[in-house]
């Protein structure tokens, strides 16, 4: 059985110029926070997250997502000299130890600077550089690429009753809105990927309509990401604790894989990147390396 190929999209950065739409590839996330909601204080320590964050080359991830501020409902927010402090030996450690390209995850311009002067090429925001008003700046400068996210209210006030008339009609009009303004600030839109936010500002309900939908977020014309990892709406779904959702998110991979997803954002990357080989071979007719 064969299907038709998503339309390949690009995304472009320093380094890379990739061609998406075909199989997801894979973000690997290492938190480097005490507070993250799956696992925060694992990493602390620089070496560790660098360990954790090779483990994950290792095991297949494409791109390496790295944050030092939690974003989980609830979290506090810290200074950038915090999350500076967090980051930048992880980074400065990993940049001499893999090719694979690294993304920041912050919302403060300063410490995507600080990210991208010490080797980071991508920047993913999920405030879609709306919080800071230096975040384009610092974007347009260094030719990075974004990942530009929808959330409604603040990692504080965003689960307090989310609420939309039209839940994908609105974050596709205000990712439509971030793209115009990037391009008009000097960020190409060949350099930014979309992530509607699962999670962030959304029911359950409200996630699982998202996540049906991929193809009209695609109809924007850019990449889509999706970080449905080990999310609470897998609890509501299932019934399951943090750590007992790694099955729930094999299945939202397939089924995104299915609509053409692009890069999916994921803690379990050798069992979300085997779950899609065997999804493509069985569906794509693709050979594996037995075959």
């Amino acid at each position: 059985m064969t299907r038709e190929p998503a339309t390949l999209l690009p995304w472009s950065f320093p380094g890379a110029d990739w061609r998406l739409g075909d199989t997801p590839r894979l973000m690997g996330i290492v938190n480097v926070t005490p507070d993250s909601f799956s696992d925060g204080d694992q990493f602390l320590d620089p070496d560790c997250a660098a360990e954790q964050a090779l483990r994950l080359v290792a095991d297949g991830a494409d791109v390496l997502d790295i944050g030092g501020e939690s974003t989980r409902p609830g979290a506090h927010p810290v200074s950038a000299e915090e999350e500076i402090r967090r980051v930048l030996p992880v980074l400065q450690r990993i940049v001499r130890q893999t090719s694979v390209p690294i993304s920041i995850d912050t919302t403060k311009a300063e410490v995507a600077q600080r990210a991208f002067d010490a080797g980071a090429v991508i920047v993913n925001d999920v405030s879609g550089l709306a919080s800071d008003p230096q975040m384009s700046v610092v974007c347009a400068r260094s030719g990075a690429g974004v990942v530009c996210m929808h959330m409604q209210g603040t990692p504080q006030t965003m689960q307090f009753a989310p609420h939309y008339d039209d839940v994908l009609g609105e974050i596709s009009l205000y990712l439509a809105g971030r793209l115009e303004f990037l391009e008009e600030n000097g960020i190409s839109r060949d350099r930014v990927v979309i992530d509607p936010g699962i999670g962030f500002g959304k029911t359950p309900a409200q996630n699982l309509e998202i996540l049906r939908n991929i193809g009209r977020l695609r109809s924007l014309g850019r990449p889509v990401l999706i970080g449905h990892s080990r999310k609470g709406f897998l609890k509501s779904l299932l019934g399951r604790p943090v750590d007992e959702r790694l099955a729930g998110t094999l299945g939202v991979a397939i089924a995104l894989a299915e609509q053409g997803a692009d890069l999916l954002r994921v803690h379990d990357v050798r069992a979300v990147r085997d779950a899609l080989a065997a999804f493509r071979a069985i569906r794509v007719g693709e050979r594996t390396a037995d075959s």
